[in-house]
């Protein structure tokens, strides 16, 4: 009975690894749609075109306004900014320029201000956008948005762990629109650092996801530990967690009755 079962595990586990070696193969992938990425020679990408959105933090310089002056504010999530003795200021949704005019027309019936820009909005932290690394990193996970992120600068921050694929690197621009299918190519990440090959080096915009691929060995090797550790669990009776183990005995003794040891 128990020669026959294990016969049925390996069975398992080499049709996992089967599984496992196909999985690791199939990528979707299509070279054209590197077409709708920008190179970073291709585009300047400048402040005053930035959206602010919360929780984007602003520097205001106006030096005919001491009180508003080198204030800094938080991008509230109504959308809104505040400053003392002059009230509040829609932020969300203008560049940093139309909110320096939209704060110049409100702020004029107060202040008698001359100039081509009495006020100045300059960005100090950029926050509502992100884009997305995952995969086999060891920093995966949203990262804040700058526009000018390139592909080689957000793979070489996140640093792909030993289980990389680095020449299967797949970078997409999901689509919100069920007509419109996602963008996706592949990156050599090996050539692009090692060889100096920038022609997939590409400026990331919001919202884009880099996945790093595990090797297949390494997509075989995470598919049997994810077979084995059930297993491992039901064998020797213990509670396999994360940092460490814990015994399955309830209250303090193998008995489970708190340290009594009689029934």
């Amino acid at each position: 009975m128990r020669f026959a079962r294990l016969i049925t595990n390996l069975t398992y586990i080499a049709t996992l690894l089967v599984i496992a070696a196909g999985l690791t193969g199939c990528f979707s992938s299509h070279p054209k749609d590197i077409e709708a990425f920008l190179k970073p020679h291709q585009v300047n990408v400048a402040e005053d075109k930035y959206v602010l959105q919360p929780p984007d933090e602003i520097e205001i310089h106006c030096a005919k306004i001491p009180e508003l002056n080198m204030q800094k504010q938080r991008i509230r999530p109504d959308g809104k900014v505040s400053f003392e003795n002059l009230g509040e200021f829609m932020a969300a949704g203008k560049t940093p320029v139309e909110l320096a005019e939209s704060m110049q027309k409100q702020i004029s019936a107060m202040y008698t201000l001359v100039g081509d820009k009495p006020i100045d909005v300059r960005i100090t932290a950029y926050q509502s956008k992100v884009y997305y690394i995952l995969g086999q990193v060891n920093a995966p996970g949203p990262k804040v948005y700058s526009g000018r992120d390139t592909v080689l600068t957000a793979i070489a921050a996140a640093q792909p762990n030993p289980m990389a694929w680095l020449d299967r690197i797949q970078v997409i621009r999901p689509s919100a629109d069920a007509s419109v299918k996602p963008k996706i190519f592949e990156v050599d990440f090996d050539r692009m650092s090692a060889h100096g090959d920038a022609t997939k080096n590409v400026v990331l915009q919001e919202g884009d996801v880099i996945y790093v691929p595990p090797t297949v060995l390494a997509a075989i090797a995470m598919k049997i530990e994810e077979f084995i550790r059930p297993i491992a669990r039901a064998f020797t009776g213990v509670n396999i967690v994360e940092g460490g183990t814990r015994s399955p005995y309830v209250g303090g003794n193998e008995y489970g009755n708190g340290g009594n040891s009689s029934y």
